[in-house]
């Protein structure tokens, strides 16, 4: 027995499908105004979490006593503060997990920049747009200095996190240059068609059929 969606032979249509992008239904200025709601969010999101890591920070500040820790251990006290890992008041505790915590740094950074990455090429050629580069880019400051802050000395290599923040960047910069290229190469190839000096399959390439005679 057909189940009730497949009567009269049509099968059920995802609600999915009603909320994907449609270039022909979907204005560009609705579209951007989502992605930067959205972009926006991201950014909020990751900034809190990169200024007030999960767990908090240390309210005091150790510094572990090896002697002290095997004489308590020795008489059986197990376990005693003294023999805690070292701390500074203000650093995360969530970094003493240090597998764990880098990769919370480098996923939390590399959500923030890209975020970042969109605002800025959303609000491209829009008033005040230098003033949103200089806001956006003192964020990515601010967010070093309170991650710098929050994180042991010596602990990870920040190296990791700067590549994770430089990535959307420079992936966005090489997906530009590949286009530029390849659009170059097409213009390239249209101009020999329209010189006559290339076969007509590949003037097809161009968009329009450009006879060999050299006429536009």
């Amino acid at each position: 027995m057909a189940s009730c969606y497949q009567c009269d032979g049509k099968k059920s249509k995802s609600w999915f499908t009603d909320f994907k992008y449609n270039p022909r239904k979907d204005q560009a200025g609705d579209v951007r105004n989502i992605l930067l709601i959205v972009a926006t969010l991201i950014a909020a999101v990751t900034f809190q979490a990169g200024v007030n890591p999960p767990g908090g920070v240390w309210q005091d500040y150790s510094i572990r006593n090896r002697t002290l820790c095997a004489e308590k251990h020795a008489q059986g006290i197990w376990p005693d503060p003294s023999c805690y890992n070292s701390h500074r008041a203000g650093t995360a505790i969530y970094a003493s997990r240090k597998t764990e915590f880098y990769v919370f740094l480098v996923s939390n950074t590399l959500a923030l920049s890209t975020s970042v990455l969109v605002i800025v090429f959303l609000t491209c050629k829009f008033p005040f747009h230098l003033e949103v580069l200089i806001a956006t880019s003192s964020m990515l400051a601010t967010y070093a200095s309170a991650i710098f802050a929050v994180t042991p000395g010596n602990s990870f290599r920040f190296r990791y996190v700067l590549l994770a923040a430089a990535f959307p960047f420079v992936l966005r910069a090489l997906i530009y240059m590949v286009m530029f290229k390849a659009y170059q190469e097409r213009e390239d190839l249209c101009d020999k068609c329209r010189r006559g000096n290339s076969e007509d399959n590949l003037c097809r390439r161009c968009g329009s059929e450009i006879p060999k005679s050299g006429s536009v």
